[in-house]
């Protein structure tokens, strides 16, 4: 296996990654708003929930600044 092709994997393992933390990072925010619509939300879930979020939505761009190739000047 050459240099190419352990690169194209490892970009294919990110892509991988970032497809399952966008899809978990989706799914929260459609959490939040469903325990929004509750006659007494839960405020401290819902702050555990926002703050998880923000964790994946961290994590979403460090690896697409990964994907992102590097520019020598």
């Amino acid at each position: 296996m050459n240099d190419d092709e352990t690169e194209e994997a490892e970009d294919a393992g990110v892509r991988a990654r970032l497809a399952s933390i966008s899809l978990d990072h989706s799914d929260l925010d459609a959490a939040i708003q469903a325990l929004m619509l509750a006659p007494l939300p839960d405020m401290m879930v819902i702050s555990r929930l926002k703050r998880k979020k923000l964790l994946l939505k961290d994590e979403i761009e460090r690896l697409k600044d990964q994907l992102t190739p590097d520019i020598i000047a």
